[in-house]
């Protein structure tokens, strides 16, 4: 008998400790800072901070300027479904998993990256190296500085 060897990914939130979450309905946009990890489960978007791991659910989004200092798991949509690179970007510390469910129309950066069968990469991936330091969120967003006015 020749069976397949099917991947699985199991997510135990407690186990996680991840103790924020974002329900399905729920929608959340701005500065957004969670310490102890988040799970999303509705849509969230803007300047985000995650210090712990980050879930985003089956049917949930996150689009902005994610940073997470931990791992990502990504089983629903990073960035707008017809984004493109610049819409979105997430920069994480940890591990990157996209199961078969998971769309990135975003940039991704991330020091290690796990895909299982059917994930769709639809914007570019960098492998962070250990010695890259992740730019502090911020100063990645600054807008360039306007051209000096002359005086007259």
């Amino acid at each position: 008998m020749n069976k397949t060897a099917q991947d699985t990914l199991t997510i135990d939130p407690v186990a996680m400790n991840i103790v924020n979450r974002v329900a399905a309905g729920c929608d959340l946009s701005g500065d957004l800072n969670f310490e102890g990890g988040l799970i999303v489960q509705g849509h969230v978007e803007g300047h985000i901070r995650v210090d712990g791991r980050l879930i985003i659910w089956t049917g949930a989004s996150v689009r902005g300027r994610i940073r997470v200092l931990g791992d990502l798991y990504l089983f629903g949509q990073l960035g707008a479904p017809n984004g493109g690179p610049h819409d979105t970007s997430l920069e994480c510390e940890g591990m990157v998993y996209v199961s078969k469910t998971g769309v990135s129309t975003g940039t991704l950066l991330a020091r290690k990256l796990q895909m299982y069968e059917g994930a769709q990469f639809k914007g570019p991936f960098r492998t962070l190296q250990t010695s890259d330091k992740l730019p502090v969120l911020r100063d990645v967003l600054v807008e360039p500085p306007a051209a000096p006015e002359a005086n007259t």
